[in-house]
Order: structure tokens, then C-alpha cells, then sequence
């Protein structure tokens, strides 16, 4: 995703290594890589042209600062660290920072959605009525209004039912009145948000705007939000301009931008509309659509990745507290049955590069890495075949259930043996964790953590133990206190979350 504007930038901030200052002579090849990769990726020239004058001119009138941070934190800066955070700041700008938020009236709302046929529009009703009723907790009403394209209405009515959220389609009415009627309906069944799946066409043409024109004009909707193709490059500004000159739009949900896409729509839209991006849809499960942010795309531009979209992504199919199964794998106790949930969990975060996409120290995974998402139904179906014990006792699986397991998989036994080697592996990585934290240490809570590893050691006689000793009852370590560890463990976590916010 987006992998010719991040190469772009990487080399510029390559170019910029060993120097001490930034001066227009090198600079030079730094905005060359910039223009080239703008270009490359379908960015409007003028606004590729605008951004780069923006990034030299900041560039050249800041003074280079080469010590960030105080005491300890203190550490040196380069010049191409101080060229990064420029670029990422007018990427910002570009998209339209601190302007992408849907807002909604707390009364009956309508939401128009447009565009051309093979945007993915009508999936895209679909998810946003999933994002608002799950994580808005709104009550939306899906209106099949486009009564041109064959099966749209029952494809809206699948959705619907996959979602549980109601559609209404009036057969035989024209799409104005199916809009119109469609108020009265929410209202009967207690619905809160309208969401209007209009026509779209091959092409953009007189009866289809004035069609719209319209439904806008009767219904008068709270947001008019065009879904938008990411790889149609150009030719998707070009459709936003001729939408948001008839509609004026309040914004667009960019689709397919998990797809083999050059990107360059999503930094040119907002620049030539004035409308900024709502949406992002990123995959074909019903959950993969997110609130934009400026920021978290512009790192991943940069190839920092988006680590708050990811905490977003966890939080949303995360719903119980995990702190006591956290403190349990600290602790060393971390099965397959662990390892399962947390492939059950990544598959409901989205695809695997989607996910790979926001993580932090991009430069660590290689290019040439296989993101497929069947190999984690593979390691499912070989733990499905598993017993109950063998999941919460892997190391009693021998070459005779090595076999079994292979055979009730569809796998080889080289494929279940790597299994259990990279789980143990993890295993021991998330139990050292416990032992030695490390840099870790310094978040609140670690040090209760590494003190209730070492009490379970001391108990257990495990390595790195004191000498088992006659129990006396001045030194014996009850439950209670380890409850208290506990908890002060969950204190802390709450508090940081706190500051955090």
C-alpha cells in the first residue's frame, strides 16, 4: 500500500544522511526523489508542485536544532530527522488535519452516499452503518435507492441482514421517493441516521447529477459523502471536482486502498476540492473501514506506520479486560489456546498487510515478505485438530501425535513441527518478558510484574530460584498479596491510560 510515495521519501531522507544543515543545494535531490514519487503515484501536479515549494521553504527558513529532549531523554538530530518532520506536517495539512470527523445531530440524520458504479458504494453503506452502529452506537436505516443496477437492492438487503441493521426499498418508486418515504419508516422502526445507497453510472452525466441533485435538494441530507476509487488515480479527482461542483460535498470515503494502489488520490482530493476524506475502507470484511486521520496516513507514508490506528483496531475487537490473561503469559503460562485467540484477534483487526502497514520500524520488515492471510487459517485448522491437553500442554505432543494432527489438518509434519517450534519460541520470548524486562521496566506496573514472576519462581523452585527453605509463618507468600500485586498492576495501567488521553 501507498509503497511508491513511502520509497519516494526514504530515499530523500536517505539523501539527507551525514548532513549537518539543510541548504538548498541538498535539498535539491532530496525533492527530486519527492517530485518523482508524487508524480509516480498519481498526485495532481499542481498540488504536488505547492507541497514541494511549502516543504523547501519551511526547510530553508528553520534553523536546525541538533539536540532534542532533556536529561536522559536527550539524544542528537539530524538534518534529515528535522526534513522528515516537515514533509510530515504538510502531509497533514495537505489531507486536511483536524477536519475529518463526521458529525451527526442528535436527531433523525441522513447521510447521502454517491458515486460512479464500481466504487464499491454499496458495500461501503454497508460499513459505515456497521462503524455507526457499533462504535457510535447509533441506529441506522440502509435505503436501497439505486433502482438501475440490476440486484443492487437485493445486495444491499444481504448486507443488511450480514450486519443486522434494516434496509428499506420501496419496489416500483422512483429513488426521490424512496428517499422521501424512507424518513417516515426510520421513524416508525426507531431508527436514528439514514443512509442513502444512490445510483451511480458508468460515467459521470446530466440525468445522473440532476437525479441526485435532487434527493439533496427534497432531503436536504446532514452529509454528502462521495466513495471514491483510491486506484483510479486522476481520474478520481476528476470526479471529485465534477461531484463537488454540482453537490457540494461534505467529504469522501476513499475504497480499495488496500488494493495495488499508487495512493495519489488520497494526498490530491482535499487539496483540489476543499472537501476533506471521512473514510477509509481498507479490506472486504464488513469491519474494514476507519475514521481518517491525517496523521496516522501520513506516517505511514513516511514508513513510520500508525501505531494509534492499530490500538484502535485492537480496542475494537478486543471487548473483555485482558489484563489478568496479560499477567498470566507474563508469568510464563502461555499456551496454544492463547496462541490461537491472538490469531482470531489479528484476523478481526483486518489483513495481514493491512495490519503489517501500521506497525512502527518499517525499515524491519523486508520487502520481499509474504503477508498471507491463509497461513494463519492454516495454523488454526493444525490447533483444531489438537486435544484439549496437547493445546494447554504442548510438550507432550510426540512424533505419534505429530502425525495425527497432520493428517486431521490437511498438513505435513514438518508443517505442525514448525508450529510448535515458533510457539515455543514465543513462549519463551513473552515468559522472558516477566524475568527480565528491561527497557519495559520503565512503564508503570513492569516492576510489580518482574517482583510476581519472581514470587512465582520462589514458589515453584523454578530456574533462577532461591533454595527451596522450610516455610516459616513470617515469610510466606500468601495470595492475598499476590491479589495486591495484582491490582496495583491494573491501578497502573489505568492511570497511564489516563495520561495518555
Amino acid at each position: 500500500m501507498l509503497d511508491i510515495l513511502t520509497n519516494g521519501f526514504k530515499k530523500a531522507s536517505e539523501s539527507l544522511q551525514g548532513k549537518a544543515t539543510l541548504s538548498k543545494e541538498n535539498l535539491s535531490d532530496a525533492l527530486t526523489e519527492i517530485r518523482k514519487s508524487l508524480l509516480a503515484a498519481d498526485v495532481e501536479y499542481l498540488v504536488a508542485k505547492k507541497f514541494l515549494a511549502k516543504v523547501q521553504d519551511k526547510a530553508l527558513g528553520e534553523k536546525v536544532q541538533i539536540k532534542a529532549g532533556k536529561g536522559k531523554n536527550k539524544r542528537r538530530v539530524s538534518a534529515g530527522d528535522h526534513f522528515v518532520n516537515i514533509c510530515k506536517n504538510e502531509l497533514e495539512e495537505l489531507m486536511g488535519q483536524g477536519d475529518t470527523e463526521l458529525s451527526l445531530p442528535s436527531r433523525l440524520a441522513s447521510i447521502m452516499l454517491v458515486g460512479l458504479q464500481g466504487t464499491g458504494k454499496t458495500t461501503t453503506s454497508g460499513k459505515l452503518a456497521k462503524f455507526l452502529h457499533d462504535r457510535k452506537r447509533r441506529k441506522p436505516l440502509l435505503v436501497a435507492a439505486d433502482i438501475y443496477r440490476p440486484a443492487a437492492v437485493e445486495q444491499l438487503k444481504v448486507i443488511g441482514r450480514k450486519i443486522g441493521v434494516p434496509v428499506f426499498h420501496v419496489p416500483g418508486a422512483t429513488a426521490l421517493e424512496i428517499c422521501h418515504q424512507a424518513h417516515a419508516h426510520a421513524k416508525d422502526i426507531g431508527c436514528d441516521t439514514i443512509i442513502l445507497d444512490t445510483a451511480g453510472r458508468l460515467t459521470i452525466d446530466q440525468e445522473l447529477m440532476q437525479e441526485l441533485a435532487d434527493i439533496k435538494t427534497k432531503l436536504k441530507p446532514d452529509a454528502t459523502l462521495l466513495v471514491c476509487d483510491a486506484m483510479m488515480g486522476q481520474d478520481a479527482v476528476t470526479t471529485a471536482q465534477s461531484f463537488n461542483e454540482r453537490l457540494e460535498l461534505s467529504g469522501f470515503i476513499m475504497t480499495k486502498l488496500d488494493g495495488d494502489t499508487r495512493g495519489g488520490a488520497a494526498l490530491s482530493i482535499r487539496a483540489v476540492t476543499g472537501a476533506p476524506i471521512k473514510f477509509l475502507a481498507t479490506g472486504e470484511g464488513m469491519d474494514a473501514i476507519e475514521a481518517f486521520r491525517p496523521e496516522g496516513l501520513a506516517s505511514r507514508i513516511l514508513g513510520m506506520g500508525d501505531i494509534v490506528g492499530l490500538m484502535d483496531d485492537f480496542d475494537r475487537v478486543v471487548e473483555e479486560d485482558r489484563e489478568e490473561d496479560t499477567v498470566r503469559m507474563l508469568q510464563g503460562k502461555f499456551n496454544l489456546n492463547d496462541f490461537y485467540e491472538q490469531i482470531s484477534t489479528i484476523q478481526k483487526m483486518g489483513s495481514l498487510k493491512d495490519v503489517a502497514a501500521k506497525l512502527p520500524m518499517q525499515d524491519l520488515i523486508p520487502k520481499d515478505a509474504k503477508l498471507d492471510d491463509r497461513e494463519l487459517l492454516r495454523i488454526k485448522s493444525m490447533i483444531d485438530s489438537m486435544t484439549p491437553n496437547e493445546r494447554l500442554s504442548p510438550n507432550i505432543i510426540n512424533p505419534s501425535r505429530v502425525k495425527r494432527i497432520a493428517a486431521g489438518s490437511g498438513r505435513n509434519t514438518g508443517d505442525v513441527q514448525g508450529l510448535l517450534q515458533k510457539f515455543h519460541m514465543m513462549r519463551k520470548m513473552i515468559g522472558g518478558l516477566g524475568k527480565k524486562m528491561g527497557v519495559l521496566g520503565r512503564i508503570p506496573g513492569a516492576n510489580q510484574l518482574m517482583q510476581m514472576n519472581r514470587m512465582r519462581q520462589m514458589m515453584q523452585g523454578g530456574a533462577g530460584a532461591l533454595p527451596r527453605v522450610p516455610p516459616s509463618p513470617t515469610k510466606r507468600v500468601d495470595r492475598e498479596k499476590l491479589k495486591r500485586i495484582r491490582r496495583a498492576v491494573k491501578n497502573s495501567r489505568k492511570k497511564n491510560r489516563k495520561k495518555c488521553n
